[in-house]
């Protein structure tokens, strides 16, 4: 895949140029039918970035939210950016004291959120939490215009139209963007630092290599908190003049209806979305003939799930990509006209700017074919993670490149095929578990004395955690209380499905878990 156009320098003069470039035509439309055109989206983010600026948000403060798929959230996000602030998109999935880690850590001075999504109060559940940095919590709601928090665009309104401008102004391709935060084998969340030239250089690449048009309208269930749903999905969009049609709630007859009555024609997602699709008794009298596009990965993709997608679900394109938030979300992608073998078995070749070879355990580069480490060099690699300079050496090296910790190798054509995951990491349903977070957690059980978690495979999810529990002496404690404990503690894709008691683990000379042993029996 090569580059694009050159772009402008800064997501909100992208968004003005995009205004002037489709100009009247609808930029979003939400499930209750409102409509934002690109020049209303313009209004609407200036709108936005005065009511950040009345809060007193400077260049370079962070700013949260944490809220499902929305207009508001896009204009939000692109009115705190227009400003200087630094995006921090925050799980919907997560628990409170998951959720008030990454305010704390990332330092966030406003949070920006909703009441009662799918019974949750997210303000509630980060009460007790200690966040001094927090200045503001505020609601993400309204109607007209993409609105949100009409307590804040009221203040903004007494912020001269110059003194925005004269903001503007000042932003550059090489301020910071967001903080994308991404857990390492050690469990602990790391905030991702890239700049807006970065994902806009990306992005350019992605959204053309995509086949995205101004006529397309551009479904999209993934979370904005995930780059798949924000920077692949609606920034994506609005680069090339596509129709976003932000959706809530994945719900497979919702979202089949919501195809045929929108007349989708591009959509993203796991696997697991389009395995759901395909199962849902819906499907037959659904119409999907505007489906042309669709875009998967996280997992490996099986021909015959491929071939369904083309048949069943009338999509002409069927696509697959390789990446991870250090990299903007973007390392590969397939091409339109690849076969159903190379997008099953790989995530396609580099694109352009980005260099991609494979490591032994000492860093030397292996020919091609041979497995190892993955590692990336390119425009598209992270700046460091968020005030943690020792991680970021970690993987970070003085020469540009990115050791990934996923392992692969690179096919005779120069597709990049992943033939594991980073260290002992799995993904359930299109999202990330790492084992280390969801054993440090367990390990505040006071019946549980040591646990190791592995993913195992699942037909529905692809794999779902499985936990291995050593009791401490005397404790007593079944599966569904354990279950029902994690439940309530972290987000529920990181929850174990199944408990296996036992009196002791598999360990090497080291002493360390031996969790190759633990999949092989699991």
């Amino acid at each position: 895949m090569t580059r694009d156009d050159p772009q402008p320098a800064t997501i909100p003069a992208m968004v003005a140029a995009s205004a002037v470039r489709f100009g009247d035509r609808p930029a979003m439309v939400g499930e209750d039918g409102e409509v934002l055109t690109y020049p209303q989206l313009v209004q609407a983010m200036r709108a936005a970035a005065r009511g950040f600026m009345a809060l007193g948000v400077e260049p370079g403060d962070r700013a949260a939210i944490w809220a499902p798929n929305s207009l508001a959230w896009i204009v939000a996000a692109l009115g705190l950016q227009a400003v200087g602030g630094v995006l921090v998109p925050v799980s919907t999935r997560l628990k409170g004291a998951e959720a008030g880690d990454i305010l704390r850590r990332s330092g966030a001075s406003v949070l920006l959120t909703v009441k009662d999504f799918l019974g949750l109060d997210y303000l509630g559940m980060i009460a007790g939490e200690d966040l001094p940095e927090l200045r503001h919590r505020l609601l993400l709601t309204g109607r007209g215009n993409g609105a949100f928090a009409g307590d804040v665009l009221r203040h903004g309104e007494a912020v001269p139209e110059a003194a925005l401008q004269t903001r503007l102004d000042a932003l550059t391709g090489d301020h910071l963007l967001d903080l994308i935060f991404t857990s390492g084998t050690t469990g602990r969340p790391k905030g991702v630092m890239t700049t807006h030239a970065q994902n806009l250089a990306t992005y350019a690449i992605y959204s053309r290599g995509l086949t995205l048009t101004p006529q397309d309208r551009y479904l999209i269930v993934n979370p904005f908190f995930h780059t798949l749903g924000y920077k692949a999905g609606w920034l994506s969009a609005l680069m090339r003049g596509a129709l976003i049609l932000p959706h809530a709630v994945f719900d497979a007859d919702a979202v089949l209806a919501r195809i045929e009555g929108e007349r989708a024609s591009v959509m993203p997602g796991p696997p697991t979305l389009y395995h759901a699709l395909l199962a849902s008794p819906r499907l037959p009298s659904t119409d999907l003939s505007s489906l042309r596009v669709a875009i998967t990965g996280a997992a490996m993709v099986p021909v015959e799930l491929i071939e369904r997608m083309r048949r069943d679900l009338s999509i002409d394109v069927v696509m697959t990509a390789y990446g991870l938030s250090e990299t903007c979300g973007v390392v590969s992608m397939c091409r339109p006209d690849d076969d159903d073998e190379t997008i099953s078995l790989s995530s396609g070749a580099p694109i352009e700017g980005v260099e991609v070879k494979i490591a032994d355990a000492d860093g030397a580069e292996l020919p091609r074919g041979e497995t190892g480490e993955i590692m990336v060099r390119g425009f598209n690699v992270m700046k460091g993670y968020f005030e943690d300079p020792e991680a970021t050496r970690a993987v970070l090296g003085p020469d540009g490149w990115l050791a990934t910790g996923d392992i692969g190798a690179i096919d005779p054509h120069g597709n990049v095929r992943i033939t594991d995951r980073k260290k002992d990491m799995f993904i359930v349903g299109g999202f990330n578990v790492y084992p280390a977070e969801v054993e440090n957690a367990l390990q505040f059980h006071p019946a549980i004395a040591q646990a190791a978690v592995v993913g195992v495979p699942d037909a529905r999810m692809g794999e779902v955690g499985k936990a291995f529990v050593v009791l401490r002496r005397g404790a007593a404690l079944a599966e569904a209380e354990l279950v029902a404990w994690c439940r309530e503690r972290m987000a529920n894709y990181k929850v174990p499905r199944a408990v296996e008691f036992r009196s002791a683990l598999p360990t090497n000379a080291a002493g360390k878990v031996e969790k190759f042993v633990l999949r092989r029996e699991g």
